[in-house]
């Protein structure tokens, strides 16, 4: 049974976790038809952004689905959180962009899943919380690694430790969703978010995600080297003097990734 409906736009697809009635929680099935989509996804430039959601309007992904989670073996455990922590990690190393439309509740691995994403969208009824230690564990999915880079150990240490919930206010004061909407306007709102990304040269957009992410924890000297070193390649593309001509011309870039 197809655990996601995906909705082809051209260079923009929409991704919705089809299973409204478990919350949209994180089953083995359904990591790994994410796998999969993501592998797809990151072999080109055909699919330029990904608009990821959840079915229904109570929960964007609820976190590990904990009926199948209570019948796994230790080691089953394990394995599901290393292929958890493969698939966060190669949206993040994909050149494709990634948004969360978080239309509800995202706990645990459902908060991972969204900080995973490049950029994150909220609707007025979101909620969000690493609540592991509510449950005696920990966040397995990266969550503690994420969340003190999206907004700095103090406040990572006081919503992991307390596993409290946050509102979507709350997590757009704290900077770990970039935008709300106004109610029943989230998914045109990160659509729209999609494409202004999707209008831009992709392999500029793949080379500027890489250099934020791969120099956030470096010092500034290496970090600048970075960003040169993504730079550079740019020098050479096709993209770029499109981009020349089209400003030259007054008229919208027509980008090939090239």
């Amino acid at each position: 049974m197809p655990q996601f409906k995906v909705d082809a736009r051209g260079m923009l697809e929409i991704w919705t976790i089809d299973g409204e009635g478990r919350r949209n929680a994180i089953s083995r099935a359904m990591l790994a038809e994410l796998e999969a989509l993501v592998e797809r996804v990151s072999r080109g430039h055909d699919v330029r952004a990904v608009v990821l959601t959840g079915a229904g309007d109570k929960a964007f992904c609820a976190g590990a689905d904990l009926k199948e989670r209570a019948e796994m073996s230790e080691a089953e455990v394990r394995a599901f959180l290393l292929g958890l922590r493969r698939v966060f990690r190669a949206m993040e190393t994909s050149d494709c962009v990634f948004v969360a439309a978080i239309n509800g509740a995202a706990f645990g691995g459902g908060t991972e899943l969204a900080l995973a994403c490049d950029l994150r969208v909220a609707a007025p009824a979101a909620e969000l919380g690493l609540t592991e230690v509510k449950l005696g564990i920990i966040p397995g999915g990266g969550g503690t690694q994420r969340l003190t880079r999206l907004v700095g150990p103090g406040r990572a240490k006081d919503l992991i430790l307390t596993g409290r919930r946050l509102n979507a206010a709350e997590a757009f004061a704290t900077g770990i969703v970039n935008r709300l909407t106004p109610e029943g306007h989230l998914l045109a709102h990160a659509v729209a978010l999609a494409e202004s990304v999707v209008a831009n040269a992709p392999l500029a957009v793949a080379a500027a995600k890489h250099a934020i992410d791969d120099g956030y924890a470096l010092g500034l000297d290496d970090a600048l080297a970075l960003e040169f070193e993504r730079y550079e390649p740019l020098l050479k593309t096709e993209d770029r003097l499109e981009g020349l001509r089209a400003f030259a011309e007054k008229r919208p870039p027509q980008f090939k990734g090239r």
